[in-house]
């Protein structure tokens, strides 16, 4: 054996002394302990903050939706929504609703404005520039609406207004109570609108329409070619009654079942003032050598026969006149003033009256009175009873209209 070798097999004391204080272990146990903290092991999966992630993900994709939804509901309300009505057993396109039928809550703002009143309160609605003055004197603007040949009260609560021809055609608005505006029909030739409003007639190219008007909606009821130069100018019952020609007269009815129509024979009604509640139509027509205008009643379901006829007064050729919602009156106009008919007396010569100023725009009835515009600014009141008296027809003053600016009456009662 190596004298080198410890005996009994002890290996060689070691190179360090390892006499350790209880001081020095304490120490070094702190110090392996600091580095493992500050040195932590990274585990293969941390299930809590994958979740975490994915539900930060999550929470920005609905946020970016949200965003894009809010950008395309304010775009859509900007430009009004499209909505499609029709009858699906009617073929053909549907007839374009825009606006927001749903909205009843908005109200459109209706600061007071400095507009003309009559001296007392005016028998029917006012339309003066873009406001429509109630006959209670409440103002209502008619945002958007543009210029308006003919109003009328809907059943449905508020207006209907037909705007005057564009060249993109004519339109057809809805104003509510609230002020709030919407469009019913767009680029049509020709509107006619019947007298309680739930139904409405209008060319669309070579076509004739007919649509019910519900809940502020326009739906197609039936489509049809029409002959070229036709127009609807108003309905009796559920037929439509059309001008054929614009210029040289002459009347026809469309039947929107079966897409016919039925035309005059003869010369025909020059002008047609309105519908009786008992379907007889009232126009004027030419009888005698020369042709002088008389008044005539003529039946729909006949061809627009004549049924009976007077010519007494002496008539205007321009066609202004409007009958009574009793069908007894015709408010006309004559050669220099306007006139009063009873039209229950046709007999030869039709009992007549001057009734006040010519006509010189649309007239229209309340239950009993007509009412039309004088020379801009005043407004004339034709009761039946008084001008058959023989009194004169007053006449209420509207202060402080522009002289640019002609008010338009509103068929029907106002509210």
């Amino acid at each position: 054996m190596s004298a080198a070798r410890p005996r009994d097999n002890r290996t060689a004391p070691p190179a360090r002394p390892t006499g350790v204080t209880r001081d020095e272990l304490e120490q070094a146990v702190r110090e392996t302990l600091t580095r493992q903290v500050a040195e932590p092991r990274l585990l293969g999966a941390d299930h809590a903050d994958v979740a975490i992630r994915r539900a930060r993900r999550a929470q920005r994709r609905r946020t970016a939706v949200g965003l894009a939804l809010a950008a395309v509901t304010t775009v859509t309300a900007s430009a009004g929504l499209t909505q499609l009505a029709r009858d699906p057993s009617v073929p053909g396109p549907a007839v374009v609703v825009l606006g927001d039928p749903e909205d009843s809550g908005r109200s459109a703002p209706t600061p007071a404005l400095p507009l003309p009143a009559p001296a007392e309160p005016a028998a029917v609605d006012l339309i003066v520039d873009d406001v429509l003055v109630t006959t209670a004197a409440r103002q209502v603007r008619l945002t958007g609406v543009g210029a308006v040949e003919r109003a009328q009260r809907s059943p449905d609560a508020g207006w209907l207004l037909v705007g005057t021809p564009t060249p993109a055609g004519r339109s057809l608005w809805v104003v509510r109570p609230n002020g709030v505006a919407q469009v019913l029909l767009a680029g049509a030739a020709e509107i006619a609108l019947s007298r309680d409003a739930r139904l409405v007639a209008w060319r669309e190219g070579g076509e004739l329409v007919k649509g019910s008007i519900v809940n502020n909606q326009v739906m197609t009821v039936a489509r049809h070619s029409l002959p070229a130069g036709a127009a609807p100018v108003g309905f009796v019952g559920d037929e439509v009654l059309l001008r054929l020609h614009a210029q040289r007269g002459g009347h026809g009815v469309w039947d929107p079942v079966t897409g016919e129509t039925t035309t005059e024979a003869g010369a025909g009604a020059r002008h047609i003032y309105g519908v009786r509640p008992d379907g007889l139509v009232v126009g004027q027509v030419l009888a005698g050598t020369p042709g002088r205008p008389c008044l005539a009643l003529l039946d729909p379901a006949r061809a627009l026969t004549v049924v009976r006829s007077g010519c007494g007064p002496a008539l205007a050729g321009d066609g202004r006149g409007t009958v009574s919602p009793d069908g007894r009156w015709l408010l006309v106009n004559g050669e220099a003033t306007a006139l009063l008919v009873d039209l229950d007396r046709m007999e030869g010569a039709p009992v007549t009256r001057p009734a006040g100023p010519p006509l010189t725009g649309p007239a229209v009835w309340t239950a009993d009175v007509a009412v039309h515009v004088v020379d801009g600014n005043r407004l004339a009141r034709v009761d039946p009873e008084p001008v058959l008296a023989g009194q004169a027809v007053p006449t209420q003053p509207l202060a402080g209209v522009p002289a640019d600016v002609r008010p338009l009456p509103v068929a029907g009662i106002g509210f």
